[in-house]
C-alpha cells in the first residue's frame, strides 16, 4: 500500500490490489460521502450492446449475494441514507450517503453490492422495458432528436455518439449474462477509485476501504480491458430531421478538445462566454436584443476522448434561417475577434466562481476529487485548472477557437418548410 499527500487536506493512497482511495476529512458536518468511479463507462460497451453499462447501473442496486433488492432498499433507508448507481461516457458510478455513525455499515452494504451483484432476472427485464420507454419518449422531444444527430454526425462509430440508452434493438437484444460478463470483465480492483469526504479521518477510512475491499483480487485469466477509440476524421455535415413541432430547434457541433488538451481551458472558457447564464452573449444578443430565441445555450462537456463544443437555439419556424445564420455568425466571431478584456475577464469570473460553488459538500468534494483520479487527470488538477483559466489572454482563446470552432456540423429539427428552406439559403 502507497500513500501519499499531494494537497495539504487530500490523502491518496494505493492498496496492493490496485484500488485507488482519495479521503478528505471534514468534520464541518456530520457527513460522510463516498463516490466508487469505476472505468466501466459507456464507452467501454461494444456497438451491438449498447444500452449495457445504463442498464447495469439500474440493476445493481436490485440485489446482491444475500440480499434482495427490498431487503437492500429498507437497510438504506431504515439509516436515511442515500445510494444509487450512474453511468457516464468515461465511468460507472455508485454514490453514497450518511450520517458519520453509519458509514461503515453504508459502505460494507455498498461494497456487497459492487463485488457480488445478483442480477434478478426480474428485475433486469422490468429495468430494461423501463429503458425502452423513455427510449421511445425521447423520439419525441425535438431537443433529443437534434442532439442525437449531431453526434452521430460527428463521432460515427466512436461511443460518444450513442446514447447511454442505446437504442431499441439494441437494449431489447440484452440479457442478464450480459451484464454478469461485462461485470466480471470490468469490476475489478485495478479499475476502481474510492473517492471519501467528510467527518472521518484518513486512517479510518483507509482501514474501512481495506477491510471491504483489500482482499478483491484481479483476475489473473482475464487481462485489464484498454479502451481502443476509434479516430475522429469525419467531414462537418448537415443533418435534417423535418417534424411538425411548434418551434425549430437549431444546432451547431465543433470537435473540440480533449481534458487532457492544453486547449480545454480555453474552450471551457468561450462556452462559458457564449451561453451560460442571463449574461451570457448569446442569450443578451439573440434573445434580448434580437427576440429570435424562445431558448439558448452553449456546453462543452468534460470529456476523455476530443468533446463536442454545442450551441443551440429553439426558435419559431419562421426564425429558422436567420437563427441559423446568426448562431454561425457568433461562434466566428470568435476567432475573428478578440474578446475584449472585460468580457475576459466576466467569463472567468463566472467560471471560478461556479466551480468553487460545486464543492461546498462533502458530496460535492467525494466527486469532483474522484472524477479527476478515475480521468487520469491527477488530484492536481483542481488548482491547475483554475490556475489555466485565470491566465488565459484573449490571444489563447482566440486560437483555441481558431483551431477547433471553423466549420460546423450542424442539425436542424422542426417543419419542413422550415429547415429545408434554412439549409438551402446557407448553401447557397
Amino acid at each position: 500500500m502507497t500513500t501519499s499527500q499531494q494537497k495539504s487536506h487530500i490523502h491518496r493512497t494505493v492498496l496492493n490490489n490496485g484500488i485507488v482511495v482519495l479521503v478528505v476529512e471534514n468534520p464541518a458536518a456530520d457527513i460522510i460521502a463516498a463516490r466508487i468511479f469505476v472505468r466501466a463507462g459507456s464507452c467501454y460497451e461494444n456497438q451491438e450492446q449498447a444500452g449495457l453499462a445504463y442498464l447495469l447501473s439500474t440493476v445493481l442496486t436490485k440485489g446482491c449475494n444475500g440480499l434482495s433488492s427490498l431487503e437492500i432498499a429498507e437497510q438504506v433507508e431504515s439509516l436515511g441514507a442515500s445510494l444509487g448507481a450512474d453511468i457516464a461516457s468515461d465511468y460507472f458510478l455508485l454514490s453514497l450517503k450518511t450520517v458519520t455513525s453509519d458509514f461503515a455499515q453504508m459502505f460494507t452494504l455498498a461494497g456487497r453490492i459492487l463485488r457480488s451483484p445478483t442480477f434478478p432476472e426480474a428485475e433486469v427485464e422490468l429495468e430494461r422495458r423501463v429503458a425502452l420507454q423513455d427510449i421511445r419518449s425521447q423520439k419525441e422531444q425535438p431537443f433529443t432528436i437534434a442532439f442525437d444527430q449531431l453526434r452521430d454526425a460527428m463521432y460515427e462509430n466512436h461511443p460518444y455518439a450513442r446514447s447511454a440508452l442505446g437504442n431499441e434493438a439494441t437494449m431489447s437484444r440484452l440479457t442478464r449474462r450480459d451484464l454478469v460478463e461485462y461485470h466480471q470483465t470490468h469490476f475489478r480492483p485495478e479499475n476502481i477509485v474510492i473517492s471519501i469526504a467528510g467527518r472521518i479521518t484518513p486512517e479510518n477510512a483507509i482501514a474501512l476501504v481495506q477491510q471491504v475491499f483489500g482482499d478483491w483480487q484481479a483476475s489473473p485469466i482475464q487481462p485489464l480491458q484498454k479502451l481502443d477509440l476509434p479516430e475522429l476524421n469525419v467531414e462537418p455535415q448537415i443533418k435534417v430531421t423535418p417534424q411538425q413541432t411548434q418551434q425549430s430547434i437549431v444546432m451547431l457541433g465543433y470537435l473540440g478538445a480533449s481534458v487532457l488538451s492544453n486547449d480545454y481551458a480555453s474552450l471551457k472558457l468561450l462556452s462559458t462566454y457564449l451561453g451560460n447564464g442571463l449574461s451570457s452573449r448569446l442569450f443578451v444578443e439573440l434573445r434580448e436584443k434580437r427576440g429570435l430565441a424562445y431558448e439558448v445555450s452553449a456546453f462543452y462537456p468534460t470529456r476523455l476522448s476530443r468533446a463536442s463544443f454545442v450551441v443551440y437555439m429553439g426558435t419559431a419556424p419562421e426564425n429558422t434561417q436567420v437563427a441559423l445564420s446568426s448562431l454561425r455568425k457568433e461562434v466566428d466571431l470568435l476567432f475573428t475577434t478578440e474578446l475584449e478584456e472585460d468580457a475576459l475577464q466576466a467569463a472567468k469570473n463566472k467560471i471560478l466562481g461556479q466551480y468553487a460553488l460545486g464543492k461546498q459538500t462533502n458530496a460535492q468534494i467525494a466527486q469532483m476529487y474522484g472524477w479527476y483520479e478515475v480521468l487520469g487527470l491527477g488530484i492536481d488538477f483542481d488548482t491547475d485548472f483554475q490556475e489555466a483559466i485565470a491566465s488565459l489572454r484573449a490571444t489563447d482563446t482566440m486560437a483555441a477557437a481558431h483551431q477547433y470552432l471553423r466549420e460546423p456540423y450542424i442539425s436542424l429539427v422542426g417543419q419542413e418548410q422550415a429547415v429545408h428552406g434554412a439549409i438551402l439559403n446557407y448553401n447557397s
